[in-house]
């Protein structure tokens, strides 16, 4: 590492070097961006089981192609059988699947990666707080560079995880096995902010 010695470097040097105790940063999803994928974020986050609020939980198959029960003309449940379905020829085909309640396991994706990943991070911000010491970078950029990696990180985690596995039902509806990922909408929300020490968003 280069030493400084010219005043107007120096000067720089010590401004940016009290920057960085001027800023953090928020990783997550976050509410006020869209309270929805908050929402799923924490079921998978840290599991929940979730009980019908009347008899039965609907449970859609591939058949119901997105649609609703009421949305479904015909809609009758076969004597003894905890579905819903409609005739088909000779025989039934088979919309919904009708359930008391649905254990969604615990599959971490925010926490593990921050255990898994916290030392490679702070030895990144080490390498990055060298470059402000060279003066290549300002702390603004450190932690917009940090907040980066983790959010790539997490985001690979999300790509990566297959236990618990989907149910075989969730699988074919879904039409692949990865349980955090169905469309990416999940995974693009995934963000970092960076944060004055004011508490203004910057």
């Amino acid at each position: 590492m280069d030493v400084l010695t010219d005043e107007v470097g120096l000067n720089r040097l010590y401004q940016e070097l009290a920057e960085l105790d001027r800023y953090s940063i928020e990783i997550g999803i976050f509410g006020s961006d869209d309270s929805f994928y908050t929402m799923i974020a924490n079921v998978h986050e840290f599991g929940m089981t979730i009980h019908a609020k009347n008899q039965y939980l609907t449970i859609p198959t591939k058949e119901a192609e997105g649609r609703k029960a009421a949305d479904i003309p015909g809609l009758f449940r076969p004597k003894g059988k905890n579905v819903l379905a409609v005739k088909d020829g000779d025989g039934i085909k088979v919309m919904f699947i009708l359930k008391e309640s649905v254990n969604i396991p615990e599959r971490s994706f925010v926490r593990s990666t921050f255990d898994e990943k916290n030392d490679e991070w702070l030895d990144f911000l080490e390498g990055q707080i060298e470059k402000v010491c060279e003066l290549e970078i300002d702390a603004k950029t450190v932690f917009n560079r940090l907040g980066a990696k983790i959010v790539g990180d997490i985001q690979e985690k999300m790509r990566d995880i297959r236990t618990p596995p989907n149910a075989p039902l969730t699988v074919e509806n879904k039409g692949s096995d990865n349980p955090l990922i169905v469309d990416g909408s999940l995974r693009r929300h995934v963000t970092w902010k960076l944060v004055r020490d004011n508490g203004e968003y910057v």
